[in-house]
């Protein structure tokens, strides 16, 4: 069973940038493309971007694409989630998981607040 422990965020200004830490550990993820995930208050999960294994194939949400930037250091077992230019509907907490995985558990994520 996988255990993923999300950090990096935190509060910020529209506008403003942030970078997120996924830390995955507790089996192989050789070959496993990777994702990051939002949940805003009352709404489903959703989408934002996602990475193949060797990290040359990455594809955004529409919403994020052009200010987001989905990268990984498979050494570390990590993925990035780097954040510009954001906005206030950008708030949510952010998840990362396996991609198209089915049978791996989520982290808590990180909450992400940006204020107008």
């Amino acid at each position: 069973q996988v255990q993923l422990a999300e950090s990096g965020g935190g509060s910020v200004q529209a506008g403003g940038s942030l970078r997120l830490s996924c830390v995955a550990s507790g089996r192989s993820f050789s070959g496993v493309a990777m994702g990051w995930f939002r949940q805003a208050p009352g709404k489903e999960r959703e989408f934002v971007a996602r990475i193949s294994w060797s990290g040359g194939i990455t594809s955004y949400a529409d919403s994020v694409a052009g200010r987001f930037t989905i990268s990984r250091d498979n050494a570390k077992n990590t993925v990035y989630l780097q954040m510009n230019r954001v906005k206030p509907e950008d708030t949510a907490v952010y998840y990362c998981h396996p991609y198209g995985s089915e049978n791996d558990s989520w982290g808590q994520g990180t909450q992400v607040t940006v204020s107008s």
